[in-house]
């Protein structure tokens, strides 16, 4: 089992997908850090692999939102919080990332598309080791991000793509209006 585990996405509206994610790598080690990429819109650099990762409207959530979303979900699938962390992850800037998690973690990966995989090529060129829980296409995704975005500009449901605690708190802090009016 490893100590400490690390994952990260940005989690532009936490899905079930990232649960999958998040439960899975849980399973292979003791304490989980979960790292929220693009945590500061301001600090969000173009990235040239998917150009559509750094756009404002596929980042309308705060940090903070995320945070609370994701310890929601995490707790409400029965995850102790004593058994993961969430910190930001700030892939875009990869010299940073040592200040946020440990030199001895393990990085579990997902791949999916061209930035899965360059991912693994930043995060192994600091000298982390990686281990890759699954390799897909984006054909078989679950869902995505932006599918619920899409689904909640055009008023249409997305509660079962996301765990019943995001669709309270979205629904709640009305995220959908919010993205609505950003667009």
């Amino acid at each position: 089992m490893i100590e400490t585990g690390i994952v990260f996405g940005r989690f532009q509206m936490l899905h079930m997908g990232h649960m999958e994610y998040l439960l899975e790598a849980k399973k292979m080690c003791r304490h989980l850090l979960i790292g929220v990429s693009n945590p500061d819109p301001g600090a969000i650099r173009y990235d040239s692999v998917c150009p559509h990762r750094s756009a404002d409207a596929a980042n309308p959530l705060t940090f903070y939102e995320r945070l609370t979303m994701i310890d929601g979900a995490m707790t409400e699938s029965g995850v102790d919080r004593s058994e993961f962390t969430i910190v930001p992850m700030p892939i875009n800037y990869p010299d940073r990332i040592r200040y946020y998690v440990p030199g001895d973690g393990t990085f579990l990966l997902t791949i999916y598309d061209d930035w899965g995989w360059e991912r693994k090529k930043i995060i192994e060129d600091l000298g982390y080791r990686t281990e890759i829980l699954w390799i897909r296409t984006d054909e078989t995704r679950i869902t995505s991000g932006t599918e619920i975005r899409e689904k909640m500009l055009r008023g249409e449901d997305w509660s079962e793509l996301v765990p019943p605690f995001v669709f309270r708190y979205a629904e709640e802090h009305r995220l959908a209006e919010r993205i609505r009016n950003l667009v």
